[in-house]
């Protein structure tokens, strides 16, 4: 019997149809979960499912244990009893079902969670919405009166904040805990709805044999509840203030670097506990999805040190991360990490073996790597212990990717002529089934398609554009009628052929 493999589908769960401007936890994700089934297909990769913060992007979150709670589906909250079912009479239809437009989308959907939340409080509370609270209340009570103060300063950063609370002086922290008392009532009962949706989800998924990949973006953003109240874990100066900054250097993505901007570890303190607040972080994920894969996983051997004076990434410098140790140390409280290892990028020698210590498989891209030349194709085609990927979210979709490719980059081309059936004449649609199947015959431990790859979508249809801030981030979605019974049988065919 040969190695074990399995395959799905990356797409986050805001690009899935729905009535409501964003895809959410309802009936169309349940829907999505049966296609892959119908595909054989056993993996549903998602992106970070926090609040999100600074460009609506997944990874500026408010927080890295909260939910999403753009993902609470309304018709759920009717079936309740919590919304009447005349509530979507004047729900708008014309929202845009290609696009999410998240201002419109936080004050419809806002407007109807209110109105769910005043219905919670006239009904006696479950006994499950306690245990909630408890057991969540390492992160939610934080979260809970960060999101109402940031409310309250009306979307402040919080060291724009009255300074007793800001630097979680005791008189500050009491005085606003009982102003904003039913602001942080609300916004509990939004993560108790979101976690008890997204447990069903799972659940579900799990039922069908179906194993969901969570992200864990290494560094948080520097406006959210965690650094707000953990400042003695991270690299703040007095007035809690980052003195430096994450990022990464030049590479193919940006030649000025990626300035992210998030604040760094203060990795020593961090030991002195055996990392728990990483713990709960690994643990709390865990509860939501069967594998992680950490973002920036290099990031834990070396990263890219940025004064936060500068603007750009490019003067910064490499530091040593906690390395095995932070590995060893978790692993120690929780057991082997079920990780995915994003390796890309500037990748050391020293980071391939802190990986390969924990046997945690790394991440091939095969369109970096028909750009890179046979060595990196044969690697990426050839590697078990890896998740092969056609692109990523921060990737241009792969129709996209050959288009530009045919003018500006001919190496990757004649790499792709190869080992593809390239006929310049014809429609060059087919690419992506050319790019995915030889993702399927790849030896890799994981197969993961980009769905707008299925789909065979272009450049219109990308995800993300690093470095960028603008509304065509995050903000894809694709609709129900793009799937057919031809893709569900090619995926089906593929999976038998080379996975089962």
């Amino acid at each position: 019997m040969g190695k074990l493999r399995k395959a799905g589908i990356l797409l986050h769960p805001t690009s899935l149809p729905s009535p409501y401007g964003i895809g959410d936890l309802g009936k169309e994700s349940y829907l999505f979960l049966e296609f892959l089934k119908n595909c054989n297909l056993n993996i549903w990769q998602i992106l970070p499912i926090g609040p999100v913060g600074y460009g609506n992007s997944p990874y500026q979150s408010y927080s890295a244990f909260a939910g999403n709670p753009l993902l609470i589906n309304i018709e759920l909250l009717i079936e309740e009893g919590l919304l009447p079912d005349s509530i979507l009479i004047d729900y708008p239809s014309q929202l845009d079902s290609n696009k999410i437009d998240f201002a419109r989308v936080n004050m419809l959907k806002g407007e109807l969670f209110r109105k769910a939340f005043s219905r919670f409080n006239e009904l006696p509370k479950p006994d499950d919405y306690f245990v909630f609270l408890e057991e969540n209340k390492l992160w939610l009570n934080n979260y809970a009166l960060f999101m109402s103060a940031k409310n309250y300063f009306n979307g402040s950063a919080w060291n724009q904040w009255d300074k007793t609370l800001a630097l979680r002086e005791h008189q500050g922290i009491g005085y606003y805990s009982n102003l904003l008392k039913e602001e942080i009532n609300y916004h509990f009962f939004l993560q108790y709805k979101f976690f008890q949706q997204w447990k069903q989800l799972k659940n579900h998924a799990n039922l069908l044999g179906i194993k969901i990949i969570g992200d864990l973006p290494i560094f948080v953003s520097y406006d959210s509840s965690d650094v707000w109240s953990n400042p003695q874990l991270f690299d703040l100066n007095n007035e809690g203030n980052p003195n430096h900054v994450a990022g990464v250097p030049p590479d193919y993505f940006s030649k000025n670097g990626q300035y992210w901007g998030n604040p760094l570890y203060r990795w020593p303190v961090m030991a002195q506990d055996d990392y728990f607040w990483w713990q709960e972080r690994f643990r709390s994920l865990l509860k939501l999805v069967d594998l992680i894969r950490i973002d920036h996983f290099r990031g834990f051997e070396a990263y890219w040190q940025i004064p936060a004076t500068e603007d750009t990434a490019v003067n910064g410098k490499w530091i040593k991360g906690p390395g095995a140790n932070f590995f060893s140390t978790i692993e120690k409280h929780l057991g082997p990490l079920p990780v995915i290892a994003e390796d890309l990028g500037f990748i050391t020698p020293d980071v391939h073996r802190l990986r390969n210590r924990f046997n945690y498989p790394g991440m091939q891209v095969l369109q970096f790597a028909f750009e890179d030349g046979k060595e990196a194709i044969e690697k990426a085609l050839g590697t078990y212990n890896m998740a092969v990927y056609t692109g990523t979210h921060d990737n241009d979709t792969t129709l996209g990717w050959y288009r530009n490719c045919l003018r500006e980059k001919p190496k990757a081309i004649k790499n792709l002529s190869q080992y593809c059936s390239i006929n310049f004449k014809e429609d060059d649609s087919h690419i992506s089934w050319e790019l995915i199947e030889l993702a399927f015959k790849s030896k890799g431990k994981y197969v993961i398609i980009p769905f707008q790859d299925v789909l065979s979508l272009d450049s219109t249809a990308r995800m993300n554009f690093p470095g960028t801030v603008g509304d065509d981030n995050w903000s894809w979605r694709f609709k129900k009628e793009q799937i057919n019974d031809i893709i569900i049988t090619r995926l089906k065919i593929l999976s038998q052929k080379y996975i089962q």
